[in-house]
């Protein structure tokens, strides 16, 4: 009851400051109020267009952040087994850590279709994460461990699945729930600039256009409780997925 109530006083409190704000300001443009916004909320939740948005963007996003997932562990033991392929991609790497999401997103629009772009932005933020990570887990491997199932001969599918799986794991959980909360940030931005139909970014969009502010802080209310939900998801699908293996 205690771990219950905690986080519901908290969310009063903010409520109540977000409130107190509102009054301040006194101009429901600038600043509109919890009431109002939840009103538009409900509303939202009531059009089937909302929905449709909703899905189309975590598909799009997921979709994104399961290739660069994919693409950075395969990356990572590639650069991992080879110094000369860890030479190779060091610059793209580089390249994708330090460039701006803008800049990828207006590039993005250059070359693909604008429904893709929110794919291919979350993809180039999860998996710079996601070969970092699994090379540095692959790195802390214990040679010990390795040493002696060299010694004893251990099968290379037992050596993946009792050694470098369990040293590897915390890394790649950190790496995945760490880029899910980028790549829907990222995602959500590039649908923005974007506008491809369906999305939580036009919609985002058209409230910046006709100057709904509430509206506008209702779509951010649902960006921030789907992030958390995705990233529950993921955190405990991970954990069951560990305690299953182990």
């Amino acid at each position: 009851m205690k771990n219950l109530l905690k986080p519901v006083i908290i969310a009063v409190l903010w409520l109540l400051i977000w409130e107190i704000l509102y009054l301040i300001v006194n101009l429901e443009i600038l600043l509109p109020s919890p009431t109002t916004t939840f009103k538009e909320l409900v509303r939202l939740c009531g059009e089937i267009s909302f929905w449709q948005s909703v899905l189309f963007s975590m598909f799009r996003i997921l979709i994104g952040f399961m290739l660069g997932i994919i693409t950075g562990v395969l990356l990572a033991i590639l650069t991992s087994s080879l110094k000369a392929a860890q030479d190779f991609f060091a610059p793209m790497i580089s390249i994708a850590r330090s460039t701006p999401v803008a800049s990828f997103i207006v590039l993005a629009l250059v070359w693909i279709d604008k429904g893709s772009v929110p794919i291919f932005t979350s993809f180039l933020i999860v998996f710079p994460v996601a070969w970092g990570n699994i090379s540095q887990g692959i790195k802390e491997t214990d040679l010990q461990l390795l040493e002696m199932s060299s010694a004893f001969k251990m099968p290379f599918k037992s050596k993946i699945k009792y050694i470098y799986i369990p040293s590897v794991w915390p890394y790649f959980t950190a790496a995945a729930t760490t880029s899910m909360g980028m790549a829907w940030k990222a995602g959500i931005a590039a649908e923005v600039i974007a506008t491809p139909l369906y999305s939580i970014g036009r919609g985002i969009y058209n409230s910046k256009i006709y100057l709904n502010t509430t509206e506008l802080f209702a779509w951010t209310i649902v960006i921030i409780i789907l992030s958390i939900i995705l990233e529950k998801i993921i955190t405990h699908f991970l954990g069951k997925k560990r305690a299953v293996s182990s």
